[in-house]
């Protein structure tokens, strides 16, 4: 059945961006996705791309640096993205308005404005990190946003 139906609807291809300040651990999570098992990794600067599938639908994600000198360079990535996965450090309360910052100056982008948002709180495990309410109530504080289309979105 599954076949048939690939056959009659075709394979789907999805660009994703994955974008966060450094070291929120959105390459682990890339690799996570892809392999299936957590990896080794290093700060990355520039991009890594990947290609993960499921079921008939291949995702093109697009890891991005977070650095803050490669940070303006975000936008240059934003054209035909059509989901953005925002990672967060659930454990850097000290840089948490930061990546409110990046988050909403992303949104407010017209390249972004129908891009579907997964706020990905990483790192829960640790101690003293922040709830995911905790993160969605300091990531929407002073919410402007120009797309109605963007709906934060937040996962326990």
């Amino acid at each position: 059945m599954g076949k048939m139906l690939s056959k009659i609807f075709g394979n789907k291809e999805m660009r994703i961006l994955m974008l966060g300040l450094d070291a929120a651990g959105k390459t682990t999570i890339l690799y996570k996705l892809k392999l299936g098992q957590s990896v080794t990794t290093i700060p990355t600067v520039g991009f890594n791309v990947e290609t993960v599938t499921y079921k008939n639908v291949r995702f093109n994600v697009w890891d991005v640096g977070g650095q803050d000198k490669i940070r303006p360079l975000w936008r240059h990535y934003y054209t035909g993205t059509q989901g953005l996965i925002f990672v967060v450090d659930c454990a850097d309360r000290d840089r948490i308005d930061e990546a409110r910052q990046e988050l909403h100056r992303i949104i407010n982008d017209r390249e972004m404005r129908d891009a579907i948002i997964l706020i990905f709180a990483n790192k829960q495990d640790l101690p003293d990190a922040m709830k995911p309410h905790e993160i969605q109530e300091k990531l929407e504080k002073n919410v402007t946003t120009k797309s109605k289309n963007i709906k934060p979105y937040f996962e326990v």
